[in-house]
């Protein structure tokens, strides 16, 4: 069986944030296109008055995160985001898919979406991820932006790092060391396959079996000044002891990461430094895949621009949290070769039914106030609007 399918018996998700890059992607891009002294801010304040009539509608765009480098699966899309701008009303909403979510048509979990159709045929990739996750959450996407953590860390580090308030203290003793992913741990063959046969039933946890592949981490409450590689175990924790390790957390720490990137890159010190731009550049162009043309480069930089103040929500489409009581629009069926024996998702009215969950989208994009229930998604009631009387 392929690498790509391999199972995992782990509790998702990964949730890594990269719309900040995206801004800092095409800001650069448009920098390419507009060289000179002082060309960058003519080229921003002449395309602000265009784009606020050439977006007034919403437009969606794709966001995945890989993992890139030479572990396995480099390009299996872990984080997957799917960002909803409104510049009309200076709001964006992230709605974040979990990579274990299973797509019967793909025969694959949509994380393999991408590999899968790039194997099929060269390309390919990012035009079917874009349509498959367009159809599971009823939102057409306009354009799509792929990334790898090698990216986010060195971008983080040329702008001299981002300032984030911590909210909680918290550690996380299960995050994975990148490129230890298949160390044996000193152990013999013999004892490898044992201990893969401990994980694979369920006796023992990969961390505890295989503890060389994974380190702890450990963050203070209070503001904290993070370098890329900080930045990065501060998004991509998901086994955090204690409220942390919820699928609400991470969101939280997303929009922080997200909101500090959106500042750095539009503050003077980054925005009218060449060195910080070119700089940028470098580190970016080998490690994002886009579908936004060229000449369209332009019209970003002056929607970036608009968007400045913006509102960022963000939502998870997950299996709820127990603890809480908090229901999700998935389910976690029994592993089957139905699922090629693999730990996955599926929306929980059926497998191939993603009404729900393109109804809680669609609620959440109007009017974030919307929940689950036992019975579907629970609509906030309009507050009736006051008469002016006689």
């Amino acid at each position: 069986m392929d690498n790509v399918y391999r199972t995992r018996r782990r509790k998702p998700v990964r949730k890594r944030v990269f719309f900040a890059l995206l801004v800092a992607c095409i800001l650069i891009f448009g920098v390419l296109l507009y060289k000179g002294a002082g060309a960058l801010s003519l080229f921003v304040g002449d395309l602000i008055a265009r784009i606020q009539l050439a977006h007034a509608k919403p437009i969606n765009i794709l966001l995945l995160g890989v993992g890139g480098g030479t572990h396995e699966g480099p390009d299996l899309t872990d984080t997957i985001i799917l960002a909803h701008v409104d510049p009309a009303n200076k709001k964006v909403t992230l709605v974040s898919l979990p990579r274990d979510l299973w797509i019967p048509s793909l025969g694959a979990k949509i994380n393999a979406a991408y590999t899968v159709a790039s194997q099929k045929q060269a390309g390919t990739g990012l035009s079917y991820t874009e349509g498959a996750i367009g159809t599971i959450l009823g939102q057409k996407v306009d354009y799509g932006v792929k990334i790898d953590f090698s990216g986010f860390v060195k971008a983080v580090n040329i702008i001299g790092g981002l300032d984030i308030n911590v909210e909680r203290t918290f550690d996380d003793y299960q995050y994975p060391i990148e490129g230890n992913e298949d160390d044996t741990c000193g152990m013999s063959p013999a004892e490898v396959a044992s201990a893969s046969a401990e994980v694979a039933n369920g006796a023992e946890p990969d961390q505890n079996a295989f503890p060389c592949r994974y380190k702890h981490i450990h963050f203070n409450q209070g503001d904290q000044h993070m370098d890329g590689e900080t930045a990065l175990e501060y998004v991509r924790s998901r086994h955090a002891e204690g409220p942390e390790g919820s699928d609400f957390a991470r969101s939280k720490r997303q929009e922080k990461v997200i909101s500090a990137f959106k500042s750095k890159i539009f503050s003077a010190g980054t925005l009218l430094n060449p060195v910080k731009i070119t700089g940028l550049l470098g580190a970016l162009q080998g490690s994002i895949e886009t579908d936004i043309k060229q000449d369209k480069y332009g019209m970003f930089i002056g929607l970036a621009e608009q968007l400045k103040g913006a509102k960022i929500t963000s939502i998870v489409i997950d299996d709820g949290d127990q603890e809480t009581g908090r229901l999700g629009l998935l389910t976690n069926p029994p592993i089957t070769a139905d699922t090629a024996y693999q730990w996955v998702l599926e929306p929980r009215v059926g497998a191939t039914d993603y009404s729900e969950i393109q109804e809680y989208v669609a609620c959440q994009i109007k009017s974030e106030n919307c929940t689950v229930g036992k019975y579907g998604v629970i609509i906030p009631t309009p507050e009736p609007t006051k008469g002016t009387g006689n």
